[in-house]
């Protein structure tokens, strides 16, 4: 039996990106059906950016050596480091207890949202390897940032998430599907865009759909 962690990050409530990572949420539960599924909302229920206590516990974790999850209420001996401890402890424990972590997101100025950046703050220590489990990253974006795309170098939003999973946790299993210029649905100046746009969705859903059943194997 395989788990799947849901994650969306999108402050739209209806978002693209939102609908994009349900597909795939569902489409991955009709083929694994007896599978885990955990969904958490990075937006609804915003995870707390770090302080001064996860400061603390970080140089503590550091300066033990320690990679294991269940050895760090060891080494949070003052309330600061306490308090961070209950916050990250939970975070870690979705993640490892997932096969496939899946994140719905969109792409803000060119990057992350915030949420999604809080809460990978949160989960970058203790430094362990994740290379077994399988990322997915579906991404709506207002313009088009693919390879040849006049925009291209401006996109750090996937290669920020690459290099943050394969740095931290030594992923190297991280699939992105990437629906571009969802604003010329509401922008009437890229309106020409709209078939193109339309185009790079149905692409979209294809690839979630192939990967869904293919992750639940």
């Amino acid at each position: 039996m395989t788990h799947l962690l849901h994650l969306d990050a999108s402050a739209r409530p209806n978002s693209l990106s939102r609908a994009l990572g349900a597909e795939f949420a569902t489409a991955w539960r009709a083929a694994e059906p007896d599978g885990a599924y955990t969904y958490r909302d990075l937006a609804a229920e915003p995870t707390p950016f770090i302080d001064a206590g996860w400061t603390e516990l970080c140089d503590a974790v550091l300066a033990a050596g320690h990679t294991d999850l269940d050895e760090l209420a060891d080494l949070a001996v003052t309330p600061a480091q306490r308090a961070a401890l209950t916050i990250v402890e939970p975070l870690l424990a979705q993640v490892l207890a997932a096969d496939v972590i899946l994140i719905g997101t969109p792409m803000y100025n060119y990057s992350i949202p915030a949420a999604l950046k809080a809460w990978l703050d949160q989960i970058t220590f203790p430094r362990m390897s994740l290379g077994h489990r399988r990322f997915v990253v579906v991404t709506a974006r207002g313009g088009a940032y693919s390879p040849g795309a006049p925009k291209a170098a401006f996109d750090y939003q996937e290669r920020y998430l690459r290099d943050f999973f394969a740095g931290h946790f030594a992923v190297t299993d991280t699939v992105f599907v990437n629906a571009e210029l969802a604003n010329a649905v509401h922008d009437p100046a890229l309106a020409h865009l709209r078939e193109a746009h339309e185009s790079s969705l149905a692409t979209a859903r294809a690839e979630i759909r192939v990967l869904a059943e293919d992750y639940a194997r």
